[in-house]
């Protein structure tokens, strides 16, 4: 059973997270979202995809804070692959630069079809500060972190709830219903399916943790 970490700094989708050379579509679904900024003219709207495949707009209370314009926006992010895509966004800079020190980057940019929970730069700062530091200085730990955050395929709202298999190798659990979200029961969906040119993100306000 997986364990979620207290509150400290962040990381993609995991930013946000993974080893992903095997990720192909046909998995689940999630939901997240906590993106900083100003304006919410790219307001999310409430409804759920009408299938599988359908696209629905963003949608959770931090999904207000994302800029109705600009490579942070969410159309400016539908356009770049997830990696560059977070690093758009403020509130996901810490995981960011965990991606970065992990050299996730071109791996999470080459990955086609993957869900990606990206914890806040929040959720990072409910994690002890010498406790994050030692995580982020070992890299085969971080990697391990950061790939549990990602599943194979793009989950829509509609398919979320449910067990995933991620990355990383172990499972994680989504439950909830319409735009109410929790992995492994802590973990709260913030702004969930933002899309990117190769993920589906649901941003998340607390760091998930692998069983080992």
């Amino acid at each position: 059973m997986s364990r979620t970490l207290p509150l400290v700094a962040v990381v993609a989708a995991g930013t946000l997270a993974l080893g992903l050379s095997a990720c192909s579509s046909g998995s689940s679904t999630s939901n997240a979202a906590n993106p900083p900024a100003s304006s919410s003219s790219a307001a999310p709207s409430t409804g759920e995809p009408s299938g599988a495949g359908a696209m629905a707009a963003p949608f959770g209370p931090a999904c207000s804070a994302v800029p109705a314009s600009g490579a942070g926006s969410f159309a400016g992010m539908a356009q770049d692959p997830v990696a560059t895509a977070a690093s758009h966004n403020p509130a996901l800079s810490t995981l960011v630069a965990a991606v970065q020190k992990a050299g996730l980057v071109d791996t999470l940019n080459s990955a086609k079809d993957i869900t990606v929970f990206a914890p806040t730069n929040a959720a990072f700062a409910k994690i002890p500060k010498a406790t994050l530091d030692a995580v982020l200085n070992d890299k085969a730990k971080l990697t391990q972190i950061l790939t549990y955050h990602v599943t194979p395929g793009q989950l829509t709202p509609a398919m979320l709830a449910g067990t995933h298999k991620t990355l990383e190798g172990g499972s994680l659990t989504v439950t909830g219903s319409g735009q109410e979200f929790t992995v492994n029961q802590s973990a709260k969906v913030v702004c969930g399916n933002v899309q990117t040119a190769n993920a589906r993100v649901y941003i998340i306000d607390t760091v998930l943790m692998p069983a080992k």
